[in-house]
């Protein structure tokens, strides 16, 4: 694959971590005023025009009913408590220092590949993996003057429910289509999130959040499409990496609407976090190209 299509993935990418970067911040606002599962129920329904619309676009509507149900239903309830903990910690945490914490994922999926799709993890992996944990805790400093709060847990909790989403799409995906994955999804969150919400449901203000719903749908789309292109048009190893760039959105966003800094805790954990990611991405290049003929 050449030079060109690597530059096209990197450019897709730097737009999808740019718009998911923008979707977590419109999920941040959210959260200082409606409950964090609504905030969840809130990001699916906003989202769903633009999926039923770009499913219809792609015909795909036919084959939405033929599919594995109960993984389909497990992904909606991961998705749902994934959501409500990553919204649940916005309110508490900074943009980058939840960012740092999620990190982990692209680790945890590697670390789960072992036990649910039986893939080999040699020696090295498994240290880069154990670094990138290390990483973690230098974040949430487990001393109980840093970051070793309900929040920061439950960033941690969301990246693992993201990691476990992360590998029964590559199970569902054998048999399902990507249009059916982002449909069910999303109409799951919608309808669960929603009814779990229902009890406590704050009115939504639309003269004030209106604005801010329609740039989580859109964002959040966009960030979709555009990584989903970035994967289709470059190398994974030269692609990945550059999902990190997310980071920098958060210090910017967080100093412009917060007025806030990480601290070096933060920006310490969250090195050993991205060099562990992009040692395993990395190095999963080097494999490939060894068992290549």
């Amino acid at each position: 694959m050449g030079n060109r299509t690597n530059l096209r993935g990197i450019a897709a990418m730097l737009l999808a971590a740019a718009s998911f970067s923008l979707m977590d911040t419109g999920l941040k606002l959210l959260s200082t005023h409606y409950p964090p599962i609504q905030v969840a129920a809130l990001r699916a329904m906003a989202s769903l025009p633009i999926v039923v619309a770009y499913v219809a676009w792609r015909g795909a509507f036919p084959g939405l009913l033929r599919v594995r149900w109960g993984l389909h239903l497990l992904r909606g309830a991961i998705g749902i408590a994934t959501l409500g903990l990553f919204a649940y910690a916005l309110r508490r945490l900074p943009l980058a220092g939840a960012y740092a914490i999620f990190f982990v994922a692209p680790l945890l999926i590697t670390m789960l590949s072992v036990p649910f799709l039986g893939e080999r993890v040699e020696r090295a992996r498994w240290i880069a993996i154990l670094v990138g944990l290390c990483g973690v805790l230098v974040v949430l400093r487990p001393t109980g003057t840093g970051m070793f709060t309900l929040a920061g847990l439950a960033v941690l909790a969301s990246a693992f429910g993201y990691a476990v989403s992360a590998i029964t799409v590559r199970i569902v995906h054998r048999t399902d289509s990507t249009e059916a994955l982002i449909f069910w999804l999303t109409t799951l969150v919608a309808l669960g999130a929603g009814a779990i919400a229902a009890p406590h449901w704050v009115m939504v203000r639309m003269d004030v959040d209106g604005w801010v719903l329609c740039g989580v749908a859109v964002s959040g789309f966009l960030g979709q499409l555009a990584i989903t292109e970035a994967f289709r048009h470059g190398e994974a190893s030269a692609i990945a990496p550059f999902e990190y760039s997310a980071l920098a959105w958060a210090l910017l966003i967080d100093w412009l609407l917060w007025h806030s800094a990480p601290d070096a805790w933060t920006l310490g954990g969250a090195a050993i976090i991205i060099a562990s990611g992009v040692y395993l991405v990395r190095h999963e290049r080097v494999h490939a190209d060894a068992e290549r003929p």
